[in-house]
């Protein structure tokens, strides 16, 4: 498997993004990690982090998300997935447009020109009318949506039970076998 890129743009929902590194780096899969300044300010808020220190812990390969020149911008790079998670209204709005004016909205372009797997996981609540014509135009381009809204057949019990939920989601469509969550056998239900 070629390396992921993980984006952390500035929605809320930072806990997403940082477990779905943890989850990778522990299968010792390859992660470039990309934050956006809107992105640290979150995650330093929600998670009480930063991007220096996810990537200390877990391995990743942390890229400046200034650098358009990075690897995880390059066509030509073994990148299996990009998944920005998670994926601010902004951003959804910049890639709607075509616009790559950092790290992470390059590499997200790169990844529906290359015919890579685009995963955008939107926080918003409720979405404006824009963010769900955005939606609409990178779906029918190739990138897969994943809304951060976890399920409660499962039964969650903790905060981490809902984030592994999504989590979860977005490994099955990196294409990745795991034992995140609970999946449903359709036993559930007499």
């Amino acid at each position: 498997m070629g390396e992921i890129v993980v984006g952390i743009s500035g929605a809320s929902g930072a806990i997403y993004g940082k477990r779905l590194v943890e989850y990778l780096r522990s299968k010792d899969i390859p992660v470039r990690l990309v934050v956006t300044n809107a992105g640290e300010i979150t995650l330093k808020h929600e998670c009480d982090t930063t991007k220096e220190a996810i990537a200390e812990a877990t391995g990743a390969l942390l890229e400046d998300d200034r650098n358009i020149g990075a690897k995880s911008a390059s066509g030509s790079a073994n990148i299996d997935a990009v998944v920005l998670c998670p994926c601010s209204g902004t951003t959804l709005g910049k890639l709607g447009a075509g616009i790559g004016d950092n790290l992470i909205t390059r590499s997200a372009i790169v990844a529906l020109k290359e015919r890579r797997k685009l995963i955008l996981v939107p926080r918003e609540a409720p979405y404006a009318t824009v963010h769900l014509e955005n939606m609409h135009k990178l779906s029918q381009w190739g990138a897969i949506v994943i809304p951060a809204s976890p399920g409660f057949y499962n039964h969650p019990k903790t905060i981490d039970d809902m984030v592994d939920f999504v989590v979860a989601r977005i490994l099955d469509h990196i294409g990745l076998e795991h034992n995140v969550g609970t999946r449903w056998t359709g036993e559930e239900i007499p």
